[in-house]
C-alpha cells in the first residue's frame, strides 16, 4: 500500500487543502486535482516533481506567479526565484509535523479514506487549534 499525499498551504505553512494519490501515480495528477481549488495566493511554490508546461500556463492563468525548478532532463531550463523556493521549508516542516503522530508516521490505517483523515484532524489539531 502506497500514497502520495499533495497539500496546499498558506503564507506560514497551515494546510488549507489536501488530497492523495497512489504512490505510483505521477505528481500531476495531484497538481491536476487541487488546480482548481487554489485559494487566491501571488506566488505557487513546487518541487520538481511538479514541473509541467501546462500546470505553469494553469498557475499564470490564475494570476499566480510560479516558482517551480526544472526537472533535470529537461531540454531547456527554467528560471525560478532561489531566493523565493527556500520559503518551500515550510511545507517540509508542515509534514514534518503531521508525521509527529504516530497514527500518521505509521499509517494505521489501511483504507485511504480513514488514513486521510486522520491526517486532517491531526492537522486540526496541530496547526488551527
Amino acid at each position: 500500500m502506497n500514497t502520495k499525499l499533495h497539500a496546499v498551504t498558506d503564507g506560514e505553512g497551515r494546510p488549507l487543502r489536501f488530497f492523495m494519490s497512489a504512490g505510483q501515480v505521477s505528481d500531476y495528477t495531484g497538481a491536476r486535482a487541487m488546480l482548481r481549488d487554489l485559494p487566491p495566493a501571488k506566488w505557487f511554490l513546487g518541487d520538481r516533481g511538479y514541473d509541467a508546461d501546462w500546470l505553469r500556463e494553469s498557475l499564470q492563468d490564475k494570476g499566480l506567479r510560479v516558482c517551480i525548478p526544472g526537472r533535470k532532463g529537461r531540454k531547456t531550463p527554467v528560471r525560478y526565484d532561489r531566493r523565493r523556493y527556500k520559503r518551500r521549508n515550510r511545507i517540509e516542516i508542515m509534514f514534518g509535523r503531521l508525521k509527529d503522530w504516530r497514527r500518521v508516521a505509521t499509517r494505521y490505517d489501511r483504507c485511504p479514506k480513514v488514513f486521510l483523515s486522520a491526517i486532517a484532524l491531526a492537522a486540526t489539531v496541530l496547526f488551527w487549534l
